[in-house]
């Protein structure tokens, strides 16, 4: 077993990192086997705080469920009439991930979708939640980044590990399983993709 720092790292390290939740390809995430997807809410899908919906985002989530992909809210908020409201809206069933990064945060939703951890991708904007959990139960892991700036002061507090810990894992970096719709469309600084260590 891996005992020096940078081993230590790579439970950090997403599959893969695009600009934005309809930056990723879920045609792509279907032919790796993947057939449930793990949405955080805010500042993946809609900014912190707010009520309104991107309309890209709308037709993101549509095309996915089209291709047979389903889809569950996995939200840590504090505010669950919010979180409620929000899947109502976009019209997904959610579960409430006040605990992640802990792997009991994600198998509802697994559960919920009937899909196994090898069959699920969680998509998150936070390294420290998202990411880390979605790798601790062996999820494929998307980090996007955040729709806005602002955020609840705890999550400013831990961009700034998150940050450190994005540079140290860009010291050595490992090319994606699969291109993000984002590396496609876009020029190669506009993105970059990473992939966990097997």
């Amino acid at each position: 077993m891996r005992t020096d720092f940078g081993g230590f790292l790579e439970i950090f390290r997403p599959n893969l990192m695009a600009e934005s939740v309809t930056s990723v390809d879920t045609a792509d995430l279907w032919g790796l086997g993947i057939r449930a997807l793990l949405l955080d809410l805010d500042n993946t899908l809609v900014p912190w705080h707010r009520y309104d919906v991107p309309e890209s985002v709308l037709a993101w989530l549509r095309e996915a469920e089209s291709q047979g992909m389903r889809l569950c809210i996995v939200s840590n908020t504090r505010y669950p009439g919010r979180l409620k409201r929000l899947a109502e809206q976009l019209q997904l069933p959610f579960v409430k991930g006040w605990l992640k990064p802990r792997r009991s945060a994600f198998r509802p939703a697994l559960e919920l979708l009937g899909a196994a951890p090898d069959q699920a991708a969680v998509i998150g904007d936070q390294l420290l939640t998202d990411i880390l959990g979605g790798n601790r139960l062996g999820l494929y892991t998307i980090l996007v980044k955040p729709l806005g700036r602002r955020e609840f002061f705890g999550t400013k507090i831990s961009r700034i590990f998150e940050r450190a810990i994005l540079r140290a894992l860009a010291s050595s970096p490992q090319p994606s399983a699969i291109p993000s719709r984002c590396a496609r469309e876009q020029s190669p600084d506009a993105c970059s993709q990473t992939e966990a260590e097997q």
